[in-house]
């Protein structure tokens, strides 16, 4: 009888304890309630609704549960949780496909493409011009672009001072001695041909010929023939094309008026726009890939300047390079594609897909820890391909975002805007979410109920019927239910979402 006495009240006592212990528990976990900031207020039916203030769930009319601002956990431990920071466990990573890789440093070249245009090489380019005043008899095949060989007759003129200038000529060249040919006749030996006097005058008369405009070839056929040229002929200084002309026959000229633009295009130059920054990349003697973009012909070109002009338009440079022209392939202003090599200095690159470019900043997401995903900042360089280069943000063997980028951003704006909290992921298994972990809000195919806030299948959710329109828009609910509750009051349920997705 003792025994059962002394059981029995052991175990009052032990009651009695747990009692008191749970009533203790109870009050301060009340006082810390109380003492904790509520973030916002979630449906414990479906987690994905939320609510800046406190009610009942619009699906199934239960209590809405508090969140509060204790349930952020460090993202890493002993640091701070960072802004827009955002974990994600290993299985989740794997179903969206979101990869990490290594920082890397490595030495790049890349093949720099811009567009060139073709001009003629300035030292080419040879211009006829009047010696004196006069006037145009005949033009011969002188149309612009026409191909022209060396010391063909273009036009014939009529100049008066190179009558008086002519006689002259005639006049000390009788009595030279000069070369005779196997059929007997005579040349004249000039310059440097001296009369029986000695006087060295011939020379004279013949500069003063040329600066008339005659050509050497004419002066040798009035030395020849020992007769006054009733015209001067406008010859072709060189093998090339009209890339000008401005007489026609019977035009009266001044003197220094220009008769032809004639240049040689076996060689011509090509321009291309460059940056101050490229500059340094493009060496004299580097060797470029030329190709005719209307054609599929391919030349080497070769650089031979930087031009020290600014454009003060595009704010660019003028690279120069030289390539040679057979066939005449390149003609002046004809646009080529230019390929240039350029090699760069070793720097920190990653793959071009790790890259957010949001137009004002641009930055990546840094893997800090197993599952745990922070946006940092970064300055880009140049892009290779399909990797590019990080000037000031990140250092080597650090592991960033480079598979489901945007699915990470996604998460880490809606964690931002609507003050989620981050919880830390589980390395050695996946649970479920729970409560106060928001969901991947970007999923393939999937919508959001308007009326519970659930991610939805939108095929499915038209396949049973349970769609809307309204304004111009189609909304997708989970069940029938939904659906009612919504078409009865729908301003409730948008300005519940608009409220939802306000910062």
């Amino acid at each position: 009888m003792k025994r059962t006495l002394s059981a029995l009240g052991i175990v009052l006592l032990v009651v009695a304890s747990y009692a008191v212990g749970r009533r203790r528990s109870l009050h301060q976990a009340g006082e810390g309630a109380k003492s904790r900031r509520v973030l916002y207020w979630v449906d414990p039916m479906h987690p994905d609704y939320k609510s800046d203030r406190p009610g009942t769930a619009p699906d199934c009319g239960m209590e809405l549960e508090p969140v509060y601002d204790s349930a952020i956990s460090p993202v890493v431990s002993g640091a701070p949780a960072l802004d827009g920071a955002v974990g994600i466990d290993v299985d989740k990573q794997q179903l969206f496909g979101i990869r990490v890789a290594a920082v890397e440093k490595n030495s790049q070249s890349e093949i720099v493409r811009v567009l060139g245009r073709v001009v003629p090489e300035d030292t080419r380019v040879y211009r006829i011009t009047a010696g004196s005043a006069g006037f145009i008899r005949e033009t011969y095949n002188d149309s612009l672009g026409e191909r022209v060989k060396k010391d063909q007759k273009l036009a014939t003129s009529y100049i008066g001072e190179t009558l008086a200038v002519a006689s002259g000529f005639l006049a000390a060249t009788q009595g030279v001695t000069g070369a005779v040919g196997k059929d007997g006749s005579r040349t004249l030996a000039f310059p440097g041909a001296v009369n029986k006097q000695g006087v060295s005058s011939i020379q004279g008369y013949s500069d003063r010929l040329r600066n008339l405009g005659v050509s050497d070839m004419q002066i040798k056929q009035m030395a020849d023939s020992r007769q006054l040229p009733e015209t001067v002929d406008v010859v072709s200084p060189v093998d090339g094309f009209i890339l000008a002309r401005n007489i026609t026959p019977g035009q009266h000229f001044d003197r220094s008026a220009e008769f032809y633009s004639i240049a040689d295009l076996s060689q011509v130059w090509i321009v291309a726009d460059i940056f101050g920054s490229e500059a340094q990349d493009f060496l004299p003697g580097t060797i470029a890939r030329v190709t005719v973009l209307d054609q599929r012909r391919t030349f080497l070109a070769r650089v031979s300047n930087v031009l020290p002009q600014v454009d003060a338009a595009t704010r660019t440079l003028k690279l120069r390079l030289e390539a040679d022209n057979p066939g005449f392939a390149l003609r002046p202003e004809m646009f080529v594609n230019v390929e240039l090599p350029a090699r760069v200095p070793p720097g920190l690159t990653v793959p071009l897909d790790a890259l957010i470019d949001s137009g004002r900043e641009q930055h990546v997401f840094v893997e800090r820890n197993r599952g745990i995903f922070e946006p940092r900042q970064v300055q880009t360089g140049r892009r290779f391909g399909d990797r590019v280069q990080i000037v000031r943000g990140l250092t080597e063997g650090e592991r960033v975002v480079t598979g489901g980028t945007f699915l990470v951003d996604s998460e880490s704006r809606l964690r931002f805007n609507t003050g989620a909290p981050l919880r830390q992921p589980p390395h050695d298994k996946v649970t479920p979410q729970s409560n106060n972990e928001p969901a991947l809000a970007v999923r393939s195919g999937q919508v959001k109920d308007p009326a519970c806030g659930m991610m939805i299948d939108a095929a499915k959710a038209a396949s049973d019927g349970n769609t809307l329109n309204g304004d111009g828009a189609i909304y997708y609910f989970c069940s029938r239910r939904c659906k009612e509750n919504f078409s009865k009051q729908p301003e409730h349920y948008l300005d519940l979402n608009s409220a939802q997705r306000r910062p």
